[in-house]
């Protein structure tokens, strides 16, 4: 029996943002397009952290205090990011999901950020192998 790989369920088309972003530019990205984060990458498609909105929180808390709004995504974006390889089951994705409780995963291979997978993303591929429209 043939599993399912990320790779086929990622999502490839990403809004990311470099370090260098500012961060209420990249605020109104994600609220304008309804996202809850994006992967943040260097010049060379490196990822190097993620933006979310446990992190934009800070902004808005670091705002009220400081009456400062400026400040960079490289600033405020966590660095510590569990990513995935795109050639991993769906169901191993899965198991990380339950674990980690994270919305999405980054999809890495040799570095550079190629996808992000979502659990949306997951359970549709589930649902597709199991009623036998894959594999």
């Amino acid at each position: 029996m043939r599993s399912v790989k990320v790779t086929e369920y990622m999502a490839k088309n990403l809004t990311t943002f470099t370090p260098e972003t500012k961060v209420f530019d990249a605020l109104e990205v994600l609220l304008r397009k309804h996202y809850s984060g994006a992967p943040v990458v260097n010049a060379n498609g490196d990822l190097v952290g993620v933006l979310s909105e446990a992190d934009l929180m800070r902004v808005a808390i670091q705002g009220s205090y400081h009456e400062d709004t400026s400040g960079l995504v490289g600033d405020y974006m966590s660095t510590d990011v569990r990513t995935i390889a795109p050639d991993m089951d769906l169901y191993s994705v899965a198991e990380m999901f339950m674990k980690h409780h994270y919305k999405r995963f980054p999809v890495v291979s040799a570095g550079k950020l190629v996808g992000m997978i979502s659990r949306r993303d997951v359970l549709r591929g589930i649902e597709d192998f199991a009623a036998g429209r894959r594999g």
